[in-house]
């Protein structure tokens, strides 16, 4: 799951999880998200302990939701990973760097790490808006991976 945000990664994973009847195995996953096993189970390790997954173990085991689609946003997601979108910012001049003491790479390393924490609270509020169930009602009609007794999707909405 090396992408520029995991977050892509494991929403795609749960969306296949939502549409299984049975619990997803981490080798299942892993085809799906194009990685390995090991990496599935770490990630789901964090998203159980937030209590967004659960799992089985043995014979017929896997992962599965703990929720329903629309008590989880994308911003419970966003927070089980622990990842910041953000820039790595340093805001105090580390000791022994060359431009420790310059000025003016102070002013603009401060004037940045208020720009991306004030970017990074705009996005996690606009991800808290957003369902995992809104996102599988983007997918439209048809989804190849939708199993089970779930209703049929309405076709994809229109964005102005």
């Amino acid at each position: 799951m090396k992408t520029p945000s995991r977050l892509s990664t494991v929403l795609h994973g749960l969306l296949h999880m939502a549409g299984q009847v049975e619990p997803m195995t981490s080798d299942t996953l892993a085809q799906c998200l194009h990685t390995n096993p090991v990496v599935v189970r770490r990630t789901m390790a964090s998203l159980r302990h937030a209590g967004l997954v659960q799992s089985v173990r043995g014979h017929g085991g896997g992962w599965s939701l703990a929720r329903p689609l629309s008590a989880i946003s994308l911003r419970d997601v966003y927070a089980a990973l622990q990842e910041s979108v953000t820039l790595k910012v340093d805001i105090g001049a580390r000791i022994g760097e060359p431009h420790a003491q310059c000025l003016v790479e102070r002013a603009v390393t401060r004037v940045l790490a208020d720009v991306y924490r004030e970017a990074e609270a705009m996005l996690v509020a606009r991800l808290g808006e957003i369902s995992l169930q809104a996102l599988l009602l983007d997918i439209g009609d048809g989804a190849p991976f939708i199993a089970g007794g779930l209703p049929p999707l309405p076709p994809i909405r229109s964005h102005p």
